[in-house]
């Protein structure tokens, strides 16, 4: 009867999360772990619902920084992409340096960011740039390599400008490999916020872990890791509605 239930109303996912609160709020009382290492989800809901107005300011911030990094890696992906997928020495040349930027750790290059641009938005927005343009311009970059051989040569024929094949062709193809990019440049954008909030700043998730970690709250540190993975979640189902609007033929498929 109660399975008969999540299914109907598509709830199946909700076990697992289910189960694992139940068997964290198991280790929590049974003193096998103890309750300062482990706060209980009940203490963790009590935390966040006593600072519930201050976790909303710091989330403000991060999320204006998250948002603003991923506006600007995705337009510049985008851009590059094409340019890069149009002309194959600049491919050649910024590939490497592509790769480059990823082999960087985040941890490292947040404390320079800092240095050079200070302690306002512009470090922040910066390692969100950074964590996010990679996964989107590989995605476009691919998706432009594979697209239709066949379909372009007839447009070719048809006498159709270059511009014409990426508006017709190249770039509806794309919708997939973009929308699957941006899913995890979403997910990355607020954990590159909170990292880089982490090092150095006066507001922000990050911040406000920083300050409940010194005073040894860790049942505010766990209702901050719930409430950025959360968000997380929200970008991504946001991506997914706007993907099916894209491509409302692959929802009916």
């Amino acid at each position: 009867m109660l399975t008969n239930i999540f299914k109907k109303y598509n709830l199946l996912p909700v076990i697992p999360i289910i189960a694992v609160l139940l068997i964290w709020q198991l280790l929590s009382i049974s003193g096998f772990i103890p309750p300062y290492m482990l706060p209980s989800p009940l203490r963790v809901t009590e935390a966040f619902i006593a600072d519930f107005s201050l976790l909303m300011k710091h989330l403000l911030y991060t999320l204006t920084e998250a948002m603003a990094g991923l506006s600007i890696a995705v337009t510049t992906a985008f851009v590059l992409s094409i340019l890069m997928d149009s002309n194959r020495y600049l491919r050649q040349s910024l590939t490497p340096i592509l790769l480059l930027t990823q082999t960087m750790p985040v941890i490292a290059i947040a404390p320079l960011l800092i240095l050079w641009m200070g302690y306002g938005f512009a470090p922040k927005i910066a390692l969100v740039f950074l964590t996010c343009f990679f996964p989107v311009t590989i995605g476009l970059l691919g998706a432009f390599a594979s697209a239709d051989n066949d379909a372009l040569r007839l447009l070719q024929s048809m006498g159709a400008k270059k511009w014409q094949l990426y508006r017709y062709i190249k770039i509806p193809q794309s919708l997939p490999a973009f929308f699957s990019g941006l899913k995890i440049a979403a997910s990355y954008s607020v954990i590159g916020a909170v990292v880089a909030e982490w090092l150095g700043g006066d507001a922000g998730l990050g911040v406000y872990m920083i300050r409940v970690r010194r005073s040894y709250s860790f049942d505010k540190m766990f209702a901050v890791i719930i409430l950025v993975s959360v968000l997380s979640l929200i970008l991504i189902k946001i991506v997914v509605f706007a993907e099916k609007k894209a491509m409302p033929y692959i929802r009916s498929k």
